[in-house]
């Protein structure tokens, strides 16, 4: 196990609310093929910090790599009203890209 993850599991285990360490902690369950966990770490993050949109596009190009594809079209919409709502274009232009692509798989 990397120290990276160890690191940031320990900061998640003792209540941090940085987002920066949710995402990271999810990333690395990702990078693991970790999807379940990483999927949880995301909805953590997702109910403490909606506004992180970068989260949407990484949970939902995982699920959809996953063949998890109903799910990961929700969180890319979700993550489109999110970068509408925070002003964030080109978190917009790399969600409607991703949904496209998950439209035409």
């Amino acid at each position: 196990m990397s120290k990276r993850l160890l690191f940031l599991e320990k900061m998640t285990r003792e209540g941090s609310t940085d987002p920066m360490a949710w995402y990271g902690l999810a990333m690395e369950y990702r990078s693991l093929s970790r999807t379940d966990e990483a999927l949880q770490t995301f909805t953590t993050l997702r109910t403490a910090n909606p506004d992180y949109v970068a989260m949407y596009l990484m949970c939902g190009q995982m699920l959809e790599q996953a063949g998890r594809t109903s799910e990961a079209r929700e969180w890319l919409l979700v993550g489109i009203d999110v970068a509408k709502k925070t002003r964030n274009s080109h978190a917009l232009s790399e969600l409607e890209s991703a949904l496209g692509t998950l439209a035409d798989a």
